[in-house]
């Protein structure tokens, strides 16, 4: 009797969790369906000028006529999640501004989907109907377009957005660099032979992968990282502006191809533009190809082979009447136009300085500089404003902003006559020692032996640069042949032979160098004090090299955030390259010796 009436308290419990489950669904399914509907998503995937993807998606949701209160606090949109390791930068925004974005957050606890959470900062009024528009961009990876030999390229892609509700429209179009032909997209619904399509009623949770063959008639795709881009704005006294944009790149090309050029976007009104090589070479005058986004083609001396970086910088100046609006004493800087407009490509990392004239002070209280983290350093007579960002696109300068990005500063016209006066001063005090110095009774004059520093001849010296510059594009190369080990794209038996070849070539040129050394040293003079300043420079990279692989090791074993691990890496990097401009530095003057 007992076990029978516990067998039946049984059923009545389980029955009863069932349809309170089931009542449960039921209501969520209810509430799901009650908030709003997708209407149209236009879908656009564009291939970057270096290789990288942008998609973006813009939605259009109307709520609910039959709901009057109704509110949308967040929205989840993504795609398969083989893509989902190629993500490097999400943004969403509307006419009002940009909004909260979560990475890598469940698609509604459906397996097989990257998705995105959008968090919308007012919840959105989706009551009686309403509609609003907004747009999701995503920057993804160039290791999603893959190339052959030939101007070839096959691209990996979403056909359509993976969404929690269905799409009633849903246009595709995929944009592609000019010179294209035989375009062939490849989708588990079909084939196209053209560059848009459309999906009506689009299911949601929608997974489907797609690729798109093309071919290009010229090089308007340029597989290369931009790992650093460090921009300076300079302004001196009378209000002239002169430009500085020094760029650190990798080339991706297949190791049959080498990079022989690249373009650029500059401020607009830009003039007087020259380029230099790494170590302060003059390189042949940017031509410009396109006069809307004002860019240009940067001809190499030496081609960029795969997997080898170089570092070049473009010189220029700007109008000051295009980017200054002066008022009474205050002065109105236009950084919205200095950052990087037009752009087609994708910068792991930028910066841009602004060194304001001697006494410019910045106002901070007045000032509306937003968006970026930046930075105000001030010295004795002179500020500078700083900003640092990561992952820079395009999509930044499409959200849009409430007020312009600009630093108002305040300049006092007087201190045109600092620089003079001080020296005026100067001159005066020095004038007047001597005069001093000249009127004391003169002591028996000593005879004094010359201490003279040895000359050294132009082709010892030549011997010593050519020999330094061998060992840094050996250092270089035994860089790039890591990288690709690393990637898979040399054997290792193949790997260990090459780096065997050049580490046997690099010793034989360290002790080389170390005899040229100790001979300029010997020489005396402005010799030595060279060599001390290589040798400063030298042992700054190598602690700086030091403490990077310390950091990388960290962050793999999880002892540094990511955060952290960007931050010590740019100043790590910027450390570095300060040490590699004193180098090259020191081997300029030296070669204007030879001369």
């Amino acid at each position: 009797m007992k076990k029978a009436a516990l067998a039946f308290a049984i059923v009545v419990f389980t029955t009863v969790i069932l349809i309170s489950f089931s009542f449960s669904i039921k209501t969520v399914e209810a509430a799901n369906a009650a908030d709003y509907s997708i209407q149209q998503v236009d879908h656009k995937i564009e291939v970057m000028y270096n290789g990288y993807i942008l998609i973006n998606d813009t939605i259009r949701i109307v709520g609910n006529a039959s709901q009057p209160t109704e509110h949308l606090n967040r929205f989840l949109i993504g795609f398969p999640y083989k893509y989902g390791s190629h993500v490097l930068h999400c943004v969403a925004y509307d006419a009002s501004g940009i909004f909260n974005v979560t990475l890598n957050v469940p698609l509604e606890n459906h397996m097989g989907f990257y998705a995105v959470e959008i968090i919308f900062p007012q919840p959105l009024d989706i009551s009686n109907g309403t509609t609003h528009n907004f747009t999701v961009g995503f920057i993804l990876s160039s290791n999603l377009l893959n190339t052959s030999d030939t101007n070839s390229y096959i691209l990996d892609f979403p056909a359509y957005p993976s969404l929690t509700k269905t799409v009633t429209h849903c246009s595709v179009a995929i944009v592609l660099p000019g010179g294209v032909t035989d375009i062939l997209i490849t989708k588990d619904d079909g084939l196209v032979n053209r560059s848009t399509y459309v999906k009506e009623n689009l299911s949601a949770f929608t997974y489907s992968p797609a690729n798109v063959t093309f071919s290009l008639t010229d090089e308007n795709i340029q597989l290369f990282d931009i790992n650093e881009l460090k921009r300076e704005v300079r302004i001196n006294e009378i209000g002239e502006i002169g430009g500085s944009d020094s760029y650190r790149i990798t080339s991706k090309a297949p190791e049959s191809k080498t990079i022989n050029f690249v373009e650029i976007i500059l401020p607009l009104n830009a003039s007087n533009i020259s380029a230099q090589d790494q170590f302060g070479g003059k390189m042949s005058t940017p031509v410009r190809t396109d006069e809307k986004t004002n860019r240009y083609r940067i001809n190499f001396t030496l081609p960029l082979e795969s997997y080898k970086s170089t570092i070049f910088t473009v010189k220029y100046y700007l109008p000051n009447q295009a980017y200054i609006n002066t008022q009474e004493r205050a002065n109105n800087l236009n950084v919205q136009s200095l950052l990087f407009q037009h752009v087609n490509y994708y910068f792991e990392q930028a910066s841009v300085t602004f060194v304001l004239p001697e006494g410019a002070r910045v106002l901070i209280p007045e000032s509306t500089l937003i968006g970026s983290a930046y930075s105000i350093t001030r010295g004795v007579f002179q500020e500078t404003v700083t900003i640092n960002s990561q992952g820079i696109s395009y999509l930044e300068s499409a959200i849009p902003s409430e007020n312009a990005l600009r630093i108002v500063y305040e300049y006092n016209p007087l201190w045109l006559s600092f620089r003079p006066t001080l020296w005026m001063w100067a001159l005066t005090v020095v004038g007047c020692a001597v005069a001093v110095v000249w009127k004391r009774p003169k002591a028996p004059a000593r005879v004094a032996v010359p201490s003279v520093a040895v000359r050294l001849s132009p082709d010892y010296i030549k011997s010593f640069v050519d020999a330094y510059k061998e060992k840094r594009k050996i250092i270089l190369e035994l860089e790039s042949l890591e990288v690709r080990v690393r990637k898979g794209k040399i054997p290792r038996r193949r790997y260990k032979v090459q780096r065997k070849t050049l580490e046997t070539h690099l010793n034989t040129l360290s002790r080389n160098l170390t005899e040229f050394k100790e001979k300029m040293r010997a020489a005396g003079g402005h010799y030595a004090d060279l060599m001390r300043q290589l040798e400063i420079a030298e042992t700054e990279i190598n602690e700086v090299e030091a403490n990077i692989k310390s950091i990388e090791a960290r962050h793999s074993r999880g002892e540094l955030s990511l955060e952290a691990h960007r931050k010590l890496l740019a100043d790590y990097q910027h450390r570095k390259e300060r040490a590699e401009t004193t180098i090259n530095g020191i081997l300029l003057r030296l070669r204007e010796e030879i001369r």
